[in-house]
């Protein structure tokens, strides 16, 4: 059998041969300088930057910034990502934007490149520090009210109710009513001397002789769909670890409805602990609550309870309207004239408060008695105070282009990093209903108008992105979180030259090798407050292997800066070429 290389000694062969050299090259001189540079320089890569996840609130913490700035150029780093909160510039004052523009006076006079961030999508920044009913809003769908007294408050069609919730009824160990409770005398008890109401209560400990941490009771509720729902348990706790152990949630099927992280102290008091969900298009759902990897201590649960809770949290902005109509639905009432603006003054995404009450002016259709339907959109946080923004409302936009410009204004950045990772609700309101995009095309408009924005004050700008919600092989999929639809195939609906920081660092080569494949340039955001190098270490070895690798970037979430300067020659110090 002929060496493969023998195939050359043929003249249409060799014909080939150069014709696909003349791709290679074309390919090559189409790529960014900074892509070019650092492939040829094999590995040292071009953009080596610092992450500041900061405030800035007075001078010292100018002072501080600017010292890890010295080290990271005494260390070969040459880019300084300022995650300051940019996108509430316009909010800010005077004092802000000079200690902003101190930073970047102090990149430039050491020649550090200052790179603007901001602009999330997923964690609201400045968009819901300007107006939080931009959250992105779950519809309730012909909630029932009754008007009592010249006001409507809630009088549920559907009750729910925890049955056993209050552990009253047990046979020994076992306790009736619920689902499931995990090992009945090795690791759950009914314990009838503490107590916090009636004359049980159910107590866990040993959870840590279980390989997952166990120790959860779960109760299984018929719920109405497009419904908000408000459930509460009172917790007490002994020496119970780690911290965020311990979960009240809610699943229907495989998904979580209540995305929520708790941390109860090690040793507390009974104290009640309440969250809040939309049943979606579910009609049944599994409450627990529990611990997932404790380690130690123990706990007691008692009075857990669910109820329909109405208008907690609604939004108001058009693309989340508010609808009243009568129980048929025939007439729909007019706000203003029928019934008085109606809005939640907490507005705080927790269901810690009750929503308000309908007023019915004098003159109004709906009469004294008189049932009615309320249809609205609700905000939620996810883990413990994310609440993901509108990505159709147009007051977005708005708000977003004036941060740009006066971003651009004062700092004059040539690299934006957009900090749209993590979009966890998506594509539920009536804004982005209407526009009859995918989840997928919704996110993808997003990040290119961004793109677009700041092109636009700056055409020579570079814009780079958080990978996940692009990347199949992390957030770019079905059935995240509380998203309605997909997010998958997000990233045929971004600008090509946008660059992309990869930061999953357990699917670093395939990550990499997606984006690569689509004809991205990628930058590896590394470290992530780690003990060692090795994270880097393994970004860069991945880098290596990557077509259009720009960089690596010490990205900090905890300001942890000791092994800034170690990782600064790691990176800025040329290193064997990868076999």
């Amino acid at each position: 059998m002929p060496h493969p290389l023998s195939a050359m000694l043929d003249l249409s062969a060799v014909a080939k041969a150069i014709c696909w050299a003349i791709v290679a090259i074309a390919c090559w001189n189409g790529l960014p300088n900074s892509a070019r540079a650092g492939e040829a320089a094999g590995k040292v890569y071009p953009l080596r930057w610092v992450f500041f996840h900061t405030g800035i609130r007075d001078d010292a913490d100018v002072e501080r910034i600017n010292k890890v700035i010295d080290t990271a150029k005494r260390h070969g780093l040459n880019g300084a990502v300022l995650s300051v909160g940019l996108d509430g510039i316009e909010r800010r004052g005077a004092d802000y934007i000079r200690r902003v523009e101190q930073i970047k006076s102090h990149c430039d006079s050491v020649g550090i490149e200052a790179i603007a961030t901001g602009f999330s999508a997923g964690y609201g920044g400045g968009v819901l520090g300007f107006d939080r009913n931009l959250a992105e809003g779950l519809p309730v769908v012909g909630a029932r009210f009754k008007v009592a007294d010249g006001k409507a408050r809630l009088d549920s069609d559907f009750p729910v109710e925890i049955t056993g919730g209050g552990f009253e009824d047990y046979s020994g160990h076992r306790v009736r009513g619920c689902r499931f409770h995990d090992a009945p005398g090795k690791v759950s008890f009914v314990d009838t001397q503490i107590v916090r109401e009636g004359k049980a209560a159910l107590r866990f400990e040993n959870m840590g002789d279980d390989p997952h941490g166990h120790g959860r009771v779960m109760f299984e509720v018929a719920v109405k769909p497009r419904r908000c729902y408000r459930v509460s348990a009172y917790i007490r706790t002994e020496e119970l670890a780690p911290a965020d152990c311990f979960r009240l949630q809610v699943l229907a099927g495989e998904r979580s409805l209540a995305p929520v992280v708790i941390r109860l102290p090690a040793t507390t008091d009974w104290r009640q602990v309440v969250i809040g969900f939309n049943s979606l298009d579910y009609d049944k759902v599994r409450i627990y609550a529990g611990t997932w990897g404790a380690k130690r201590g123990r706990f007691w649960v008692d009075d857990m309870r669910i109820e329909e809770v109405g208008l907690v949290n609604v939004l108001r902005r058009p693309g989340a309207p508010l609808k009243v109509t009568d129980e048929s639905g025939t007439i729909e009432y007019e706000e203003g004239r029928d019934f008085a603006p109606v809005t939640d003054r907490q507005l705080n995404f927790r269901f810690d408060h009750d929503g308000p009450a309908i007023v019915i002016p004098s003159g109004s259709r709906i009469a004294e008695g008189a049932v009615v339907r309320v249809s609205y959109y609700h905000g939620l946080r996810i883990h413990e105070d994310q609440v993901s923004i509108c990505m159709s409302e147009p007051a977005v936009y708005d708000y977003w282009r004036r941060q740009v410009e006066l971003i651009h204004k004062h700092l004059r950045p040539r690299k934006w990093l957009l900090a749209m990772d993590e979009v966890r609700m998506g594509a539920s309101c009536a804004a982005c209903k209407a526009r009859g995009l995918t989840p997928a095309q919704i996110l993808g408009d997003c990040i290119t108008t961004q793109y677009e924005m700041i092109r636009k004050v700056n055409p020579e700008a570079e814009v780079f992105c958080w990978s996940d919600m692009l990347d199949p092989n992390h957030n770019a999929r079905d059935n995240y979180y509380l998203v309605e639809g997909s997010y998958e195939g997000s990233w045929n609906h971004v600008p090509r030259d946008l660059r992309i920081v990869c930061w999953y660092y357990e699917k670093r080569k395939e990550s990499l090798a997606h984006f690569s494949k689509h004809g991205f340039a990628t930058l590896a955001g590394a470290y992530y407050d780690g003990a060692t190098l090795e994270n880097p270490k393994g970004w860069l070895e991945a880098l290596d292997r990557t077509p259009g690798a720009l960089g690596i970037m010490y990205t900090t979430w905890q300001d942890k800066y000791e092994l800034l300067g170690p990782f600064g020659d790691l990176v800025s110090q040329p290193r064997p070429a990868a076999p």
